[in-house]
């Protein structure tokens, strides 16, 4: 089973983020299940949602504690030392502008680097400002998780964006496919 946190900011979409990941897996075939974290959200606070991908049905329905994959929407949540609960292997997926080398991620409780492989970044925001109007990263960056291996494809992200916009319109559709291309394709 694939684990996945993601984390940001209300308003930034880490929810529906969450939901693209599961449709998108549900689309490649695989079974998933995907769930915010709630408490006192409000636009601005930082949040968490989760998403499990596997070949077997899910039967587990608690957070998500130790992820396999750690997707940071927002940047200043990195102080906030997120993958405090994660292994070595961790892969980190993070929204900036930053180069990998200047991020210092660490994980565990040792606060032990994160090797610079497993990490990938790039600057979701400017691609959803660029194409999409307003800096709403979320879809954008899920083409970098597409782009890094085995959890979802492209088609199947694609399908996940149709499904889940259809009805703000082709537009939108569209535009939301063409940000997780250009990421993709970097």
């Amino acid at each position: 089973m694939i684990q996945i946190r993601l984390h940001g900011r209300g308003g930034q979409g880490v929810v529906t983020a969450a939901e693209l990941i599961a449709i998108a897996a549900y689309e490649d075939g695989k079974q998933a299940q995907a769930f915010p974290s709630f408490g006192v959200e409000r636009t601005g606070a930082p949040i968490q949602a989760f998403a499990r991908i596997d070949d077997k049905p899910i039967r587990t329905r608690e957070q998500v504690y130790r992820p396999d994959i750690l997707i940071i929407l927002d940047s200043t949540l990195l102080g906030m030392n997120l993958a405090a609960d994660c292994e070595k292997n961790i892969m980190v997926i993070v929204n900036t502008s930053q180069p990998i080398k200047d991020l210092k991620m660490t994980f565990g409780k040792e606060k032990k680097p994160i090797p610079e492989k497993n990490i990938f970044a790039a600057d979701a925001s400017k691609i959803a400002i660029e194409i999409l109007g307003r800096n709403l990263a979320n879809t954008t960056i899920l083409g970098l998780l597409a782009k890094t291996g085995n959890t979802i494809s492209i088609d199947g992200l694609k399908k996940a964006i149709k499904t889940k916009f259809e009805e703000k319109g082709k537009e939108i559709v569209n535009k939301n496919i063409q940000a997780i291309e250009k990421i993709y394709k970097q």
